[in-house]
């Protein structure tokens, strides 16, 4: 069965140098280039059965976005935001020396996606949002925030990954195979032996700082970049999603790349794209 490759790339932010690692799956040399970025407090396993499934026509990428997983940390947090995250997928992809590419994005990999596609002279030929918009919910979002800088921890892994699996319960139905890896991806043990999870803590500030007059100028520069982006489209929207609400996702079909919907049941925040039918959709809108 093929494997993924671990590798990394230097980056930089206004507050110095830092490192993001990637897994890369398939040739090498294939200039068929599939990137999948995963969600706020997720990794790049994530991605292990999608891309061990697409490998044989792209070359799959999937990183650790800064202060995720195998990445480093910001020496600065406040730069874990989207512009950042935007600059360090350049430096990929000079690395890469991929000149087009076709993208895949969960949740926050999604706003990534959808800044750099918004860009004049970007690389992405096709592109994938699973379930994000440039409207987020705002209690959602705030669901999400209170729990991203909560230093918990666990003295043994079946605690944690019940913690994990608690407050994943809106990827939808899963076997207790799959829990294990959706947990395991994300937990690690600390110097003391506790097991916590695999990011920097610090994430939280950015949402923390927040106030709800960014968080309107901000909807607002993401519908902008939406409505310039000019390559097709697919959104995936858990039919339960409290994250991207049905009237958002409609207006998306409207607007810029005229998106094409498709709603997955028995889901919410996010389809985790672990499952065949799930993984098919993927498969028919990028070689269909």
């Amino acid at each position: 069965m093929t494997e993924a490759v671990v590798k990394t790339v230097q980056c930089i932010s206004p507050a110095g140098l830092h490192t993001m690692a990637y897994k890369e799956w398939g040739d090498a040399r294939n200039p068929n280039v599939l990137v999948c970025v995963h969600g706020v407090t997720r990794v790049s396993d994530d991605f292990d059965r999608m891309a061990r499934e697409l490998c044989d026509t792209y070359r799959v990428i999937c990183p650790d976005v800064v202060g995720r997983g195998r990445s480093g940390r910001l020496a600065n947090p406040q730069f874990y935001t989207v512009p950042q995250y935007v600059s360090d997928m350049v430096t990929l992809l000079a690395r890469l020396d991929a000149q087009i590419v076709d993208w895949f994005g969960t949740s926050m990999g999604g706003l990534i996606g959808m800044a750099l596609a918004s860009l004049p002279g970007n690389p992405i030929r096709r592109l994938v949002l699973n379930d994000i918009g440039p409207s987020i919910n705002g209690a959602a979002l705030a669901r999400i925030g209170d729990y991203i800088g909560q230093d918990v921890r666990f003295d043994s892994f079946e605690e944690a990954a019940q913690y994990i699996r608690t407050i994943s319960a809106s990827f939808g139905q899963h076997s207790d195979e799959e829990w294990h890896k959706l947990a395991k991806d994300v937990l690690r043990q600390n110097e003391q032996g506790q097991w916590v999870r695999h990011y920097d803590l610090a994430l939280a500030l950015p949402f923390k700082q927040t106030t709800p007059e960014a968080a309107s100028a901000a909807e607002q520069m993401l519908w902008a970049a939406y409505d310039a982006i000019r390559c097709p489209t697919l959104l995936v929207r858990g039919a339960q999603s409290d994250l991207l609400l049905p009237e958002v996702a409609q207006e998306m079909t409207r607007r810029g790349p005229k998106a094409k919907l498709v709603e997955l049941p028995d889901v919410g925040h996010a389809p985790t794209f672990m499952h065949a039918p799930q993984i098919e959709v993927a498969r028919q809108f990028l070689l269909g």
